[in-house]
């Protein structure tokens, strides 16, 4: 099978322009099929703020009532979503943007009440991998927003980490795909004050000892879990790295 590398980068990234303009054209240079999926926190944070409305968010993620939802679609699947597709055509990469209500792309569920309340967020439940495969080779590069649907004509506001591993998996019936995370670290840290200290490659096994000892803990613990079951599930490597190595040459595999 053909390769196809998906790239998942946070709102930081493409919200800033020198850091957008280096990593989009650090994309162009990836050899063969590519998808990008990307966040934009940031950029609906300061939104809402202009507009009055006020974020709340619990342990890190986004509660998202009717207008907050408003809000992440304009900065999701416009203007962050689109930026990004015309820089690319700058650079003749064809770029088409998407969110998952777009030929019917990810359908999720909203995400169901138990402790706390999410509002309009949907956990996914299935990608059209044939669908987007059918895009990719014609030689179409999809720009993935965190936006899913319902099928019931509702929005739901999805974890971009999420998007990009439901994605890479559905994807790994038609390609050879690797994963590759981008975040603030250049990989998983063994001590992150030391910039050296990078874990090059981590197993269940280690990674079960490195939650015992405490090194990995937090958000990372659910990136790392949702790694290992895209791997399960075909997806042929996964790198957690930074934005400036999408290359994916010098950060964490997961095995």
């Amino acid at each position: 099978m053909e390769k196809l590398t998906v790239i998942k980068v946070g709102g930081k990234i493409v919200e800033e322009e020198t850091s957008l303009q280096q990593l989009l054209s650090d994309f162009a240079k990836i050899d063969g099929y590519k998808v990008l999926v990307h966040g934009g926190g940031r950029s609906a944070t300061k939104l809402a703020e202009k507009l009055g409305i006020e974020t709340k968010m619990v342990n890190g993620r986004r509660i998202t009532d009717k207008e907050t939802l408003d809000i992440t679609v304009m900065v999701y699947a416009g203007l962050v979503n689109k930026k990004i597709v015309a820089k690319l055509q700058e650079i003749k990469i064809n770029a088409l943007g998407l969110t998952g209500a777009d030929i019917n792309l990810i359908r999720s569920e909203i995400r169901p009440v138990k402790e706390i309340d999410y509002g309009f967020v949907g956990d996914v439940k299935q990608v059209d991998g044939k669908k987007l495969s059918v895009l990719i080779q014609e030689g179409i590069v999809p720009i993935l927003a965190p936006l899913t649907h319902d099928g019931h004509g509702n929005l739901l506001n999805t974890n971009a980490d999420t998007i990009a591993g439901e994605t890479a998996k559905a994807l790994a019936l038609f390609f050879d795909v690797k994963l590759i995370y981008c975040f603030e670290m250049k990989g998983v840290m063994e001590d992150i004050t030391k910039e050296d200290s990078v874990i090059r490659h981590i197993d269940r096994e280690r990674f079960e000892e490195l939650v015992k000892t405490g090194i990995i803990k937090d958000g990372m613990i659910p990136k790392l879990q949702n790694a290992f079951d895209c791997i399960h599930a075909g997806v042929k490597e996964v790198i957690i790295t930074q934005s400036t190595d999408i290359q994916g040459l010098n950060g964490t595999s997961i095995d």
